[in-house]
């Protein structure tokens, strides 16, 4: 009898916890894939997820990004000319044909890398911005170990496995999905370019067309980065954003080019019907009174970032209390806990964030005292 209890107890909390986002029965093509929400970096859906798979010129998502970072740093410029070396010349793959002292933008290297997948291009720009495409890569993984992607090891910027040293360039649908929403979370201008569909460089003289069909044929596409050598096989890191909510779907080792937009596509439609992007909604007032501060009242923020990911079917009940202090007594810190936000989905608490003083109020002084009571003195007569 206590046996059959401990398992009736098992059953009933097993159904209590939540249901894993992977409980969905999807079947996606492909080696392994990979469905992220770009705010909040849930994951919604995974499939061999940390398998370790040639990722082709879906590496040039993190290329991308050590290149936004340089820009954004004001280590280089987008007006800033490269010039082609011997090495990035001889590239071979998907390329705009650069010669040898050819020179052209920052700019014009990004689009061709990121609507063409210019090979030439990411060689040029890996010795532009550290001197030679092995110390890139260096940059490369060290970015890669930043951002938690532990089953990455990059050997080239450009993703070609040509080479038997190439056979060690792997990385996974879940890194692939950490890079790619670094890239677009915090380097939106990136879209200025992954959103073209067709363009030219060389003042119109060489065209481009994206490898991304998903931009032209998927609504609310923004990006990213398609893949494909005999090694990797059909890859593609897909980025589209509807109503706020931005998703990324990985899926590598495709048979076919059709198979892999296929497989986004149907990542991204999960996404889109099953989840929204809320952002809890403040009071009106939310003013803490200070006591003998140099200002009479602080005003409370939350203390992080309160975008909520939640199932759509809760949006419409989702609700948001403040709980703060009545009173706080002067000197007030910046960031200073004054109470909690709880946001709600009916009964259900979706999560509780600390509410904190926007700016820092000293306590008065003697002086600032003295001067206070002088002015109510003056004013009574």
């Amino acid at each position: 009898m206590k046996k059959l209890c401990a398992v009736l107890a098992i059953c009933l909390l097993l159904c209590l916890l939540p249901m894993h986002a992977n409980a969905v029965d999807m079947q996606i093509a492909g080696k392994s894939a990979l469905l992220m929400d770009i705010a909040t970096g849930t994951v919604l859906y995974e499939q061999n997820a940390h398998e370790k798979l040639a990722p082709a010129s879906v590496t040039k998502v993190m290329t991308m990004l050590l290149i936004m970072e340089a820009i954004d740093s004001g280590k280089i410029g987008w007006d800033d000319t490269v010039t082609t070396s011997e090495s990035a010349a001889a590239k071979g793959g998907s390329q705009i044909y650069l010669k040898v002292g050819e020179t052209m933008t920052v700019s014009d290297m990004v689009k061709s890398i990121a609507v063409s997948s210019a090979n030439d291009c990411a060689c040029a720009m890996a010795e532009h911005i550290a001197g030679s495409e092995a110390g890139f890569v260096e940059q490369m993984n060290q970015r890669a170990k930043e951002l938690g992607m532990n089953d990455t090891h990059f050997v080239n910027c450009t993703g070609l496995d040509d080479d038997a040293e190439a056979k060690e360039h792997l990385t996974s649908a879940h890194d692939i999905a950490l890079m790619s929403r670094e890239l677009m979370k915090h380097h939106p201008d990136i879209k200025k370019f992954t959103t073209i569909w067709m363009d030219t460089v060389r003042g119109g003289a060489f065209g481009l067309a994206n490898t991304n069909k998903l931009i032209r044929f998927y609504p609310g596409a923004t990006g990213l980065k398609t893949g494909f050598t005999a090694n990797a096989g059909y890859c593609l890191s897909a980025t589209a954003e509807r109503d706020g909510l931005g998703l990324i779907a990985v899926v590598m080792g495709c048979e076919t080019s059709q198979e892999r937009f296929a497989a986004c596509k149907q990542l991204l439609d999960y996404g889109f019907a099953n989840y929204a992007l809320v952002q809890p909604q403040l009071p009106e007032k939310n003013a803490v009174s200070v006591k003998l501060g140099t200002a009479d009242t602080v005003t409370a923020v939350p203390a992080e970032d309160t975008q909520l990911l939640i199932d759509k079917s809760q949006r419409d009940s989702v609700t948001t209390q403040v709980q703060l202090e009545e009173q706080v007594s002067a000197p007030v810190s910046k960031g200073q806990k004054l109470g909690t936000m709880t946001v709600k989905a009916g009964e259900q608490v979706l999560a509780q964030v600390s509410m904190v003083a926007q700016d820092s109020v000293p306590r008065l002084t003697l002086g600032d005292v003295f001067i206070i009571l002088l002015r109510k003195i003056c004013m009574a007569r």
